[in-house]
């Protein structure tokens, strides 16, 4: 596939980034590079970058955004990033943005080229994970109202209980939303004004708003 940058993924916890992240990097033949994914890759991997993770993590803080670049760094050496990737959860922060920035220059690698904000209003957010159930057991994830069981409470799989994380509850949500937005405020001030930056409406089914990426990559059909 001809080379075409990387994509950035912006928007809050249900706005649905993680599922159309997924969807171009399936159309356009790019890897899916997702934070939480690569932090346990690289652990695993047992990586410099890897090691000094692990240790954060078991100490139970919270990964710091120069470990994050290191290992953002390690992927992106890999040949199947040579055409550009789909970044799914990074950057999070002012820092990692501009650290990723400086770390394309330094390498030589290709720019940033599209950054994607899907917006979506917190009421409907709200709605969307506080109606979240999955199975204790099994993991299958339902919704009472989009996807919901054949019985009631129960796992159509497997036939385990189903529950509520305790952060889609309706309060853990709103807190959770209130914190993305004081905290990624800078990050989207820092896109907003690039050639690639677009806002993309979050409403509707997964069909709907894969049909307003793809019109805003031009990569319909």
């Amino acid at each position: 596939m001809t080379a075409c940058g990387h994509i950035i993924f912006l928007g809050a916890p249900g706005a649905g980034k993680g599922t159309q992240a997924q969807v171009v990097a399936q159309r356009m033949l790019l890897p899916h590079v997702s934070t939480g994914d690569m932090l346990r890759a690289s652990v695993g991997s047992g990586s410099e970058a890897g090691k000094r993770a692990k240790a954060i993590m078991e100490s139970g803080a919270l990964v710091g955004d120069d470990v994050i670049l290191g290992i953002i760094a390690e992927r992106l050496a890999h040949d199947d990033a040579s055409g550009g990737v789909i970044f799914d959860g990074f950057p999070r922060t002012l820092v990692q943005a501009e650290g990723l920035d400086r770390l394309l220059e330094s390498v030589g690698r290709l720019r940033v080229d599209h950054v994607l904000h899907i917006v979506l209003a917190d009421e409907e957010i709200v709605s969307r994970l506080s109606g979240r159930r999955v199975c204790e057991n099994c993991g299958a994830i339902y919704h009472v109202a989009f996807h919901p069981p054949m019985r009631e409470g129960i796992c159509d799989r497997c036939g385990s209980v189903l529950r509520q994380r305790d952060d889609d509850r309706p309060e853990v949500v709103r807190r959770r939303l209130a914190v993305y937005k004081s905290e990624t405020e800078p990050l989207v001030s820092y896109y907003r004004n690039r050639a690639g930056y677009a806002e993309i409406d979050g409403s509707g089914d997964t069909a709907m708003v894969s049909a307003r990426i793809a019109a805003t990559l031009g990569i319909e059909g």
